[in-house]
C-alpha cells in the first residue's frame, strides 16, 4: 500500500477502496456512511495503515471497512445524532435510493478531490484513535446486520472462518483452498498467519505405487514456529507443523563421507514405536562438514524488511541482533551489501569487505520500521546487486529476512519467482529468516527459498539466530550439493504398505528422479536429512493398509526370488555440485533385519519421538499408541552427546505442550 507523506491515501487506492466498497454494498449502512469511511481512512492513514495492509493482503476489504464503522458511528454523530460527513459539492442519498453504480463512482471521485481539513484538526482525534483497541469497542459501536464480522472483532479469542465469511458477504472465497489462516481474535490482535494446507501423506500398496519420490528437505522454520506457539501457550495451527522439518531441525551422530561424494547414507530398521506391528525405517544424509574458517569467500546482500508491519520487538529489533551476530563471523575476504524495502527500496550499504564491521553495523543500527512493503522491489535490487560483486568461486547469496508480508511490489509473486529461479541457475542462492507473530507469511516465503536453492528458518530468539548464523553458519551459507532427491522402490514381497513421514509438499512425480531439469532441495556443509519410513510387512492384518479393489486385467505377483535377498526397498539418490548441471546417482539398498527398539542408535530413537511428536500436534490419523508418555520415554533415553543442548530442549516442549493440554 503506498501512503502520501503526509498521512493521506492515495486517491487510486482510496477510489479502489470506494469502488469495492460500493459493489459490496449493505442496506443497512446509514446515509452517506460509504464515503465517509473513505474519507476517514485517507485522512487517517497513519492510524490505520498497518490494519490496512493486513487486511488487503487476504482481500478482507468489508471487515476494514466495518472495523471503521465501529470507530465512527460514536464520533461522528452530534448531540441530535446526526451523522457528520467531510464536505463534497452534494450529499448522497439514502442507501436504499443509490443511483447507478457509474454515478456512485463518479460521487466517488469528486468526493476524494475534495480539499481535506488540516492535519492539526484531526491530530488529538488520531491520538484517541491509537489508544483504542478492539476490545476497547463499546458493544453500541456494533452495527446489528453484520453480527458475524462484528461479534468476532469485538470478543477477542473467537475464530472468523474466513472463506464463510467471504462465501456468504461476496458470493466467492476470500483465499485460495491450499493456504490455511488461523483467523483469531487473541488479546485483541487478529491473527493472519498463512501455511500452506497439508494433506498427510497416506498408505500406499508397492503393487499400486512401487515408487516413493520427494525432494530432501533442510529447513528447520516449523520446529522454531512451532516452539513459539507453545511457549506462548497455544497450540500451533495443524498446518503450521511440517514433520519432516522438526526432525531435521536437530543435529543426528551419523558418520562423516569418506569417498568423493560430499554425504554419506545409513538405514536402521526396528519396530514403530507407536503401533509393534509396524516397522519404521531410519534414512539419514549427512553432509561434508567444513570448518568455518574453511568455507569459500562469501558475497553477501542483506535484503531487510522495514515496513511497518515490523516494528515490534520481535521482528526489526530481534532482526538486527541477530544480524549482528553473523557480521561478527565475517572476514576481509567477505562483502556485505544491504538493501531495505518498505514502501520503496533502497541501498543502505554500499558492497563492504567483513572486516569493517563498525560500517556495517552502523549501517544495521540506523534501521527503523515505516510504510507499507514493496518486497518485490527491494528483491529485485539485491539481485541486482548481488550479481555486480558476483564471485566465480565464492558464495553469492541473498538473506531475506521478513515475516512475509509483501503487499505492494512491481511484481507479482510469479514474476518474482521467476527471477529469484532465474538466478539461483546464474549461481545467486537465496536464504529466507522468518521473523514475527500475528502476521507470518509462513507459505509464501517458504515457496520463496525453494525455489532459490536455500533454505528457510524461523527466528524466534536471539539463541535461534545464534544456532542458524554462527553454529551453523556453514549450511546456512554454502552448499555441498543442489537438486537432491530420493527414490525409494519397495520390494512387495516384504511390504505390504509404506508412508512416508512428513515431506508432504516435497513429494515429486516419479519421472522427475531421472529428469536434471527439476529443481529439488539444496545440501548445506553439516547439514545432516532423516527421512522415515513407516511400513506394513507383508502377511500383517493391519487396519492401516489400503482398501483398494482388487485389479479385474492384472495381478501384482511378489517376486519370490528378491525375497531371498532380504531386500526391503532400495533407495536411490540423484545429486548435482553446486555448480553443475548434470546429475549423479547413489543407489543404497535396505534388508529387512529389524533391531530390537533398545538395540537401535540414540539416532533413531530420538528422531522417532520428534516424528510422533508431530503427528500429536497434527492430530494424525496414525497415531497408533503415541503418547506425550510415550514421546518423553523416546527422547529421555536417546539425548547422546546433545551438543547445543537442543534434544533436552524438546524435552522442555514436550512439558510445555502437556500443560498447554492441561495434562499437568
Amino acid at each position: 500500500m503506498t501512503g502520501c507523506g503526509d498521512g493521506t491515501l492515495s486517491s487510486e487506492l482510496a477510489l479502489a477502496l470506494g469502488n469495492r466498497m460500493m459493489r459490496f454494498h449493505f442496506l443497512w449502512w446509514p446515509q452517506g456512511l460509504e464515503m465517509a469511511v473513505v474519507r476517514y481512512i485517507q485522512i487517517h492513514l497513519n492510524v490505520w495503515e498497518s490494519v490496512m495492509v493486513s487486511l488487503r493482503s487476504v482481500g478482507l476489504f468489508p471487515i476494514m471497512a466495518l472495523t471503521c464503522v465501529t470507530l465512527l458511528v460514536p464520533a461522528c454523530a452530534d448531540d441530535q445524532g446526526t451523522s457528520v460527513v467531510h464536505e463534497s459539492s452534494e450529499s448522497l442519498p439514502h442507501p436504499a435510493q443509490m443511483q447507478p453504480q457509474q454515478q456512485r463512482l463518479n460521487e466517488a471521485r469528486r468526493d476524494l478531490q475534495a480539499p481535506l481539513a488540516p492535519a492539526e484538526s484531526y491530530r488529538a482525534e488520531e491520538q484517541d484513535m491509537m489508544k483504542l483497541s478492539v476490545g476497547d469497542i463499546p458493544a453500541s459501536a456494533a452495527v446489528p446486520a453484520a453480527p458475524v464480522v462484528l461479534g468476532a472483532l469485538t470478543n477477542p479469542g473467537r475464530s472468523i472462518d474466513v472463506s464463510q465469511l467471504g462465501a456468504e458477504l461476496f458470493g466467492e472465497p476470500l483465499l485460495d483452498e491450499q493456504t490455511s489462516v488461523p483467523a483469531s481474535i487473541s488479546d485483541g490482535e487478529f491473527n493472519r498467519e498463512a501455511y500452506d494446507l497439508i494433506q498427510e501423506n497416506p498408505f500406499l500398496s508397492p503393487a499400486d505405487s512401487p515408487l516413493s519420490t520427494f525432494s530432501i528437505d533442510v529447513d528447520t522454520a516449523s520446529y522454531s514456529n512451532v516452539r513459539r506457539y507453545l511457549n506462548s501457550g497455544q497450540l500451533p495451527p495443524r498446518d503450521a507443523v511440517r514433520i519432516e522439518e522438526l526432525i531435521n531441525y536437530f543435529e543426528y551422530d551419523y558418520l562423516d563421507p569418506e569417498d568423493e561424494h560430499p554425504f554419506v547414507m545409513m538405514s536402521e530398521v526396528s519396530a514403530a514405536p507407536w503401533n509393534p506391528q509396524h516397522q519404521l525405517v531410519h534414512i539419514g544424509l549427512q553432509g561434508e562438514r567444513i570448518q568455518s574458517d574453511d568455507l569459500p569467500p562469501s558475497n553477501l546482500v542483506f535484503l531487510l524488511d522495514v515496513s511497518g508491519s515490523m516494528e515490534d520487538a520481535n521482528k526489526l529489533p530481534l532482526l538486527k541482533s541477530a544480524f549482528r551476530l553473523l557480521v561478527a563471523e565475517l572476514d576481509a575476504e567477505d562483502t556485505v551489501s544491504i538493501v531495505v524495502y518498505a514502501s520503496a527500496s533502497g541501498v543502505v550499504l554500499e558492497p563492504t569487505p567483513g572486516n569493517q564491521k563498525d560500517t556495517i553495523l552502523a549501517a544495521i543500527d540506523q534501521l527503523h520500521a515505516g510504510g507499507s512493503t514493496a518486497g518485490g522491489e527491494g528483491i529485485q535490487r539485491a539481485y541486482a546487486l548481488a550479481q555486480e560483486q558476483f564471485l566465480p568461486s565464492g558464495n553469492n547469496r541473498v538473506i531475506l529476512a521478513t515475516d512475509g508480508d509483501f503487499n505492494v511490489g512491481v511484481s507479482s509473486e510469479s514474476e518474482l519467482v521467476q527471477l529469484i529461479e532465474a538466478k539461483r541457475e546464474s549461481g545467486i542462492f537465496l536464504t529466507v529468516l522468518g521473523f514475527g507473530t500475528g502476521n507470518l507469511q509462513d507459505s509464501k516465503i517458504e515457496q520463496l527459498a525453494n525455489h532459490g536453492n536455500g533454505h528457510y528458518a524461523y527466528i524466534d530468539s536471539l539463541q535461534e539466530a545464534r544456532k542458524v548464523l554462527v553454529n551453523e553458519i556453514g549450511a546456512t551459507l554454502f552448499s555441498i550439493a543442489k537438486d537432491v532427491k530420493i527414490q525409494v522402490e519397495f520390494n512387495p514381497a516384504r511390504v505390504q504398505a509404506y508412508r512416508l513421514i512428513g515431506y508432504e509438499n516435497r513429494i515429486l512425480a516419479d519421472r522427475d528422479f531421472n529428469d536434471d531439469r527439476k529443481d529439488a532441495g539444496e545440501l548445506g556443509a553439516g547439514h545432516s536429512v532423516t527421512a522415515l519410513y513407516e511400513i506394513i510387512p507383508a502377511g500383517v492384518d493391519s487396519e492401516s493398509r489400503p482398501q483398494v479393489d482388487p485389479l479385474r486385467y492384472q495381478q501384482a505377483v511378489p517376486d519370490v526370488s528378491r525375497d531371498e535377498s532380504l531386500e526391503l526397498m532400495w533407495v536411490k539418490l540423484r545429486y548435482k555440485e553446486p555448480d553443475a548441471d548434470q546429475s549423479q546417482l547413489l543407489e543404497h539398498p535396505i534388508f529387512d533385519v529389524p533391531l530390537q527398539l533398545q538395540q537401535t542408535t540414540d539416532n533413531y530413537r530420538f528422531s522417532a519421538a520428534v516424528a510422533a511428536f508431530g503427528m500429536v500436534l497434527r492430530d494424525s490419523e496414525h497415531l497408533g499408541q503415541t503418547t506425550p508418555a510415550l514421546i518423553q520415554d523416546l527422547a529421555q533415553g536417546s539425548l547422546g552427546q546433545d551438543p547445543g543442548g537442543y534434544r533436552a530442549e524438546f524435552l522442555q516442549l514436550l512439558q510445555q505442550y502437556r500443560q498447554v493440554q492441561g495434562e499437568e
